[in-house]
């Protein structure tokens, strides 16, 4: 049963009085005592890739589960900065709202005698700048989180270059450059007796996996998502398969490559419609 709204209020005071309890210097929990904000973060990007889970598998009950071991996250952040004497859970709560009002002026905003706003709204990508600026960050790359996923950092740095005209032209220049560095990275492959040179090896694949995020970015697509789909769609497949060897009382490892090669294709034959 859905709790009516008036509770949320209520609810989220609870959760801040539980946190304070675990975190308690005298009764609190050993381990929540000893925590900090960098050993905390790790956990709070993982909740938020549980959520995106959740949201994947449209499972509402693991969802309303899953936002609310994010939540806890959020409010355990503020507990520490509270702690500190550095900010408290209000101002977390009236910063976000705040800074939505800010960025949707169109919405927000004075209406004059027509219903129209009553000055012309920024975009978001206006507003975000301007509030770089006022933090003193200039730099056309300023203020991408470093603590993203790779294949996101990679896109949102080269779609800010883009703003200023750093970009390929298309999707079909990105390939070429594809294949450039494919060739790079081949000539790094260790042949004829020589050694392969670990960190050319490093850089090359960081070239070739930057390259592949800026084609997603450039064909409309994230990166991460595809990267996020095919793992699904391997580990669908692959689980098939085992599952296929176990009914012929075998194991892959026991079946071999060639004997998992033709599960493999068969597999896919049946995801194919018709």
């Amino acid at each position: 049963m859905n709790a009516p709204d008036d509770d949320a209020g209520a609810e989220l005071l609870r959760l801040r009085a539980v946190m304070a309890a675990l975190r308690d210097p005298a009764t609190g929990c050993p381990w929540d005592k000893e925590q900090d904000f960098a050993s905390i973060a790790p956990y709070t990007i993982e909740e938020a890739y549980e959520v995106a889970d959740a949201i994947a598998r449209d499972d509402m009950p693991a969802l309303a589960d899953e936002l609310g071991d994010l939540l806890f996250q959020v409010v355990y952040h503020a507990r520490l900065a509270e702690e500190r004497g550095a900010f408290a859970f209000a101002d977390v709560a009236r910063a976000i709202a705040d800074k939505m009002i800010r960025r949707h002026p169109h919405v927000f905003a004075p209406r004059d005698d027509t219903g129209a706003p009553a000055f012309p709204p920024g975009t978001w990508e206006a507003q975000k700048s301007a509030e770089r600026a006022a933090r003193a960050e200039h730099a056309t790359l300023a203020g991408i989180a470093v603590a993203l996923p790779a294949l996101s950092r990679a896109a949102k740095l080269t779609a800010r270059a883009a703003r200023v005209g750093f970009d390929w032209p298309d999707a079909e220049a990105v390939l070429e450059k594809l294949h450039e560095e494919i060739g790079e990275l081949r000539a790094e492959l260790p042949r004829d007796g020589r050694p392969a040179n670990a960190a050319r090896l490093a850089d090359e694949m960081g070239d070739l996996l930057f390259v592949l995020a800026n084609l997603a970015r450039k064909l409309g697509l994230d990166a991460e998502t595809c990267l996020h789909q095919a793992n699904r769609k391997f580990e669908r497949r692959f689980n098939a398969v085992e599952a296929r060897l176990l009914q012929r009382a075998t194991t892959p490892a026991e079946a071999g490559l060639a004997a998992m090669e033709e599960e493999w294709i068969a597999v896919k034959k049946t995801e194919q419609p018709g």
